[in-house]
């Protein structure tokens, strides 16, 4: 189902538009050198929304001065204080992140709302397992269910004061749980959907996890941005979340890097070469299948469909193209001369 279009100070989310990746800084908002570093660090690996705290009147106040030195949306997060939300619109983010149900009394949410109307920007809203609602938690138990039903409350909240540019989250530390609700979620209705795996852990696990949660829903369709959340550097989810794309076939302008596991027929280290070659090949945006593989018996033609390649022997590796063999280079050669033909085919 096409969900809606919805802007993020000119970045459009939903309505079939490429899924758009986010990350989160892990700086205080209110250092804006360091926030401003952080972000322009990730606008360079590919992230194209950002969110900070704003945990008081400082962060808030930040937003200005932030705002005025990157070139993406960025998005304030804001849990209890409606006051900091209004503070935040009026200092220039492209869209809050709040729970209604948090953020006051009902004025509060009003407030909020009228806010966000009059400054023409966008919202996200949901749950995750450590916010349902008190009363469906009691009705359903922690489930997709009372995830679902705590978020679409949320957006109720805000349509009743007239606010629609809404994305929505129901996110859960547990992959099934999540995938379940996000299904659900989307079932129910037409906002674009943020998905993820909260609180997903150190990179490894996290990138396990988030890569099954995120990718299943992908593959049905279902998610319009994403984020991968790491317990590392902010860096590190751009990487992933583009890995993710490219592998469910939403980002198809990346260098594809083909290497098989090797056995004992290879006789070369084509592992430090796969490794280098991925290293050096990330930062392109070009639609190109390159292959490392371990050795001249089999490596041409199980790559044969690739652009270029690389199969090694004891003493020399063959460089070939589309399963062709074009020449064979001695084996320390061998970096040096298939590095000159990569950089020949990206600058073709």
């Amino acid at each position: 189902m096409q969900t809606k279009k919805i802007s993020v100070g000119g970045v459009i989310v939903g309505g079939g538009e490429s899924v758009k990746i986010q990350s989160m800084c892990t700086t205080k908002t209110s250092s804006v050198d360091a926030t401003v570093k952080q972000i322009l660090e990730l606008e360079k690996a590919g992230c194209e929304i950002i969110r900070v705290s704003v945990l008081d009147e400082e962060d808030a106040k930040a937003i200005k001065n932030i705002k005025s030195r990157i070139n993406i949306p960025l998005v304030a997060d804001i849990h209890f204080s409606y006051k900091l939300a209004i503070s935040a619109i009026e200092n220039g983010c492209d869209k809050v992140r709040i729970n209604p149900g948090n953020i006051g009394s009902e004025s509060a949410v009003k407030a909020v709302a009228d806010c966000i109307s009059a400054h023409k920007i966008s919202v996200r809203v949901g749950s995750n397992t450590g916010s349902i609602e008190k009363e469906y938690l009691q009705k359903y138990g922690k489930n997709e269910i009372s995830l679902v039903e705590s978020a679409l409350k949320s957006v109720a909240m805000l349509e009743k004061y007239g606010v629609d540019d809404i994305a929505v989250s129901v996110k859960s530390s547990d992959v099934s749980l999540t995938v379940k609700a996000y299904e659900l979620l989307s079932a129910k209705t037409q906002y674009p959907l943020h998905i993820g795996v909260t609180e997903a852990g150190t990179e490894q696990m996290a990138v396990v996890k988030s890569s099954v949660a995120l990718g299943s829903l992908l593959l049905k369709g279902i998610g319009d941005t994403l984020r991968v959340s790491i317990t590392d550097e902010p860096v590190k989810e751009i990487y992933a979340a583009k890995r993710i794309l490219r592998a469910v076939g939403l980002d198809k302008k990346f260098i594809n890097v083909i290497s098989c596991p090797t056995c004992g027929r290879c006789r070369w280290n084509s592992m430090e070469m796969a490794k280098k070659v991925t290293e050096y090949t990330e930062k392109f945006s070009k639609s190109l299948n390159i292959a490392v593989m371990g050795c001249v018996v089999n490596g041409p033609g199980e790559a044969k469909d690739c652009d270029l390649g690389i199969a090694g022997a004891e003493d020399y590796c063959v460089i070939f193209k589309n399963g062709e063999v074009m020449r064979r280079v001695s084996s320390k050669d061998a970096e040096t001369e298939f590095f000159k033909e990569i950089d020949l085919i990206l600058n073709d």
